[in-house]
């Protein structure tokens, strides 16, 4: 039991590293006000370089995914109910943050960033970039408290297994 928690906080933590990494490009438009058309063209040029990354990357961060969502799918299997409670809601929030990603960031990467024009920081940024870069952003924000959900909740799965254990039986005066 305590591999498979370890598993999947480990493959989660390794997931919100890979995220975290876009800090970079998705603080400057979602957390700086005004957005200005240099923080765009900066989180555009991030995300081209992004967009390239070679295909063995990609196939072992799918690796890792299947991994995190195996181990969470093999803890439902015991049929427990702290399982089916904090490991069913792991998979949904799990499941939740693959789907965000493979159906909206993936594609926005590969048709909107792989070929970004030459430009000027201080030059006008076109509208279908500005809005394809606030919709990668906001992608990585929402994988992010997914993931960090199931965090949470593989920390209170661990939390009411510890203290449901640690109990001892109430000794009865007679």
């Amino acid at each position: 039991m305590a591999i498979r928690t370890a598993v999947v906080v480990s493959v989660t933590s390794f997931l919100l590293g890979a995220l975290f990494t876009h800090w970079i490009a998705d603080s400057l438009t979602l957390w700086k006000s005004p957005v200005t058309d240099e923080h765009l063209w900066t989180a555009a040029g991030y995300y081209s370089i992004l967009s390239k990354t070679p295909q063995e990357s990609i196939i072992a961060l799918c690796g890792v995914v299947g991994l995190g969502a195996l181990t969470i799918t093999w803890s439902l299997r015991d049929g427990e109910a702290g399982n089916l409670m904090f490991d069913g809601s792991s998979l949904f929030l799990y499941g939740t943050a693959v789907v965000v990603y493979a159906n909206s960031a993936i594609p926005n990467l590969r048709t909107k960033f792989l070929s970004i024009p030459t430009h000027d920081l201080t030059a006008a940024c076109p509208p279908a970039i500005k809005r394809a870069a606030l919709e990668l952003a906001s992608n990585h924000l929402m994988c992010s408290v997914a993931l960090t959900g199931v965090l949470v909740l593989q920390a209170g799965r661990h939390w009411a297994e510890r203290s449901e254990s640690g109990r001892t039986p109430a000794v009865q005066k007679p």
